[in-house]
């Protein structure tokens, strides 16, 4: 496989996070996800529940395969509107205080507006407050301080802010000349990007799977119950295409493709795994298996949802996981080289 459906996955992915899409805050985004598999020639449509279900070919519907990625991401709400104008947040999925603090926003207001602020400690200046560094970071200490003359609730109110409204991370995201994909929420719009760079494989070689194969692109992933629904009659299994874990006691690097075999949800199916693992032995695939020690994924939530199906969780490798994160263009190709031996289109 030429490495120009890598680099095509990883474009389309930045392409992604420049939507904002926090949990419960993914209609632009699942808009803009259905489009980009119909531009690749795969039916697509909406959920009711306002994730994107792709129709990727393949002619036994009866033992069919069903790949999950999700482009919810982690963010904030409104909370409160503070008496001194600012904000105070109440995280939507895993975000923490500190991975927030100092990082601009934008606050979407249902009129449509588009508010700027920062997140910052209460009181932040070091020169001021002789507690800085001890205060711990909590959603309680830390406040968003608007980019606008306001000191009262009600000069923030006149804004068009209320509570309730979605606040969203500036994810900064770049590619540097070696390779390094940088930016929030590579977790999970970089594995979007990956299924797309699969779509994208089948669309030019023409290749259709022997076994029918979905792609759901789910919304609310970050809460718990983003694959717990719209699985197509005649699935059998479920690969979630998530981020694969980085850290101290793993094996994976930001340039391998991950293979999950237990996370905190327990073991996935040992067939799968095995049969993850056989796929990247056949095509060369750089890859690492690996037990993650904090971790949850969509196709857990399919199986609590009620379906009888055997489930797998594969990804390229992912640094600083829900702070500011890092992944390879290797580990995108490493991912996408693994689906298409696992789906036989390679």
């Amino acid at each position: 496989m030429e490495r120009k459906y890598a680099e095509f996955a990883a474009t389309k992915a930045c392409e992604l996070l420049a939507i904002d899409s926090p949990s419960g805050y993914t209609r632009k985004a699942a808009t803009w996800v259905k489009e980009a598999f119909e531009a690749l020639g795969f039916a697509a449509k909406i959920t009711t529940k306002g994730g994107v279900l792709a129709d990727l070919g393949g002619a036994d519907k009866d033992d069919a395969l069903f790949l999950q990625a999700h482009t919810d991401t982690l963010g904030a709400m409104v909370a409160e509107i503070k008496a001194n104008g600012r904000l105070k947040l109440t995280p939507l999925g895993g975000l923490r205080a500190e991975n927030a603090e100092t990082e601009n926003v934008r606050v979407h207001t249902r009129t449509g507006k588009i508010i700027e602020g920062t997140v910052q400690l209460c009181n932040a200046s070091v020169h001021v407050n002789g507690e800085y560094g001890e205060t711990k970071r909590t959603f309680d200490t830390v406040e968003a301080v608007l980019d606008e003359d306001v000191k009262t609730a009600e000069a923030t109110r006149a804004l068009g802010i209320e509570v309730g409204d979605i606040v969203c991370l500036e994810p900064r995201t770049r590619i540097t000349s070696s390779g390094y994909i940088k930016s929030r929420f590579l977790d999970d719009k970089l594995s979007v990007g990956v299924l797309l760079g699969l779509a994208k494989y089948l669309h030019d070689t023409g290749k259709t799977p022997a076994r029918r194969v979905y792609a759901h692109v789910t919304v609310y992933e970050e809460v718990g119950h983003g694959g717990a629904a719209s699985v197509p009659a005649g699935v059998t299994e479920a690969i979630s295409v998530d981020m694969g874990c980085v850290g101290e006691g793993l094996t994976c690097t930001e340039r391998q493709v991950s293979i999950c075999a237990k996370d905190s949800g327990g073991p996935y199916s040992y067939d799968v795994v095995s049969k993850l693992i056989d796929a990247a032995k056949r095509t060369g695939a750089d890859y690492a298996v690996d037990v993650y020690p904090h971790y949850g994924s969509d196709v857990e939530a399919t199986l609590r949802a009620g379906y009888d199906i055997r489930h797998g969780l594969i990804g390229a490798g992912v640094y600083a996981s829900h702070g500011y994160e890092r992944s390879h263009i290797d580990g995108v190709y490493n991912s996408i080289l693994v689906l298409a031996g696992y789906t036989g289109v390679i």
